[in-house]
């Protein structure tokens, strides 16, 4: 449906700093008359930073695979296909609580092993940029990571709100999960897409988790982004 359907422009997505359109996949109702909706991030409409490669799309299709191949389905299912404004990431819109983001659902101790895998995803994936309302809560009652563009550089940039479990040990589960990524090495779907650096990178990032067997601490105090929220 993400890779073939028609993409109907319905708007620009407010407060975004990149072309960001919400678009209705057309014909993907299968007879409800509600359509399935979607995000689409042009490369055309992307702004040049200056300490991040071209081609923040890549990036959103990189971690999709990334959480795929991890077991952990944290991304929303995400593609890369051509659109109305040219070649970007398509990625299926979230029908979230958009009242609840990860301040609000922590305060009130929800989903607390979905923020775990989380946490330990922005660190392997070296996210810059994971604000309080990049976490949404979906229908299924699941935490739903959007905006993911802002990853996998090679250089360690880590910028979160989600420091709460700081020093705690992280679950069996999730470093065999790790484990697992170092013995496979990373995928196709996901090293095509990013520069062999930043591959390296990725492992190299995963191998400390695995060594430490903690959440991280951010000793500096700064590794936050702006806004929060």
């Amino acid at each position: 449906m993400l890779r073939e359907a028609e993409l109907d422009i319905e708007g620009r997505m407010p407060w975004s700093s990149n072309g960001t359109w919400l678009v209705n996949l057309m014909g993907s109702d299968n007879g409800t008359g509600t359509e399935r909706r979607a995000i689409y991030k042009p490369h055309a409409h992307e702004r040049p930073l200056w300490d991040f490669p071209d081609g923040l799309y890549l990036r959103e299709v990189a971690s999709y695979e990334l959480s795929q191949h991890l077991g952990w389905k944290l991304v929303p299912p995400t593609v890369l296909r051509g659109g109305p404004h040219g070649t970007g990431s398509v990625q299926l819109f979230i029908e979230a609580d958009f009242e609840q983001h990860y301040f609000t659902l922590m305060e009130a101790g929800r989903n607390l092993d979905d923020f775990r895998a989380l946490c330990a995803f922005d660190v392997v994936s070296n996210n810059t940029d994971r604000k309080s309302g990049h976490c949404l809560i979906g229908p299924d009652d699941r935490i739903h990571a959007i905006d993911n563009g802002l990853s996998l550089h090679a250089e360690f940039k880590l910028r979160t709100v989600i420091w709460d479990f700081a020093g705690e040990l992280i679950s069996a589960h999730l470093i065999a999960d790790l484990i697992d990524l170092i013995d496979e090495g990373l995928p196709d779907s996901v090293a095509e897409l990013i520069d062999p650096p930043e591959c390296d990178a990725v492992l190299a990032r995963a191998r400390g988790l695995i060594q430490n067997g903690v959440f991280p601490t951010d000793t500096s105090g700064h590794r936050y982004p702006w806004p929060l929220v």
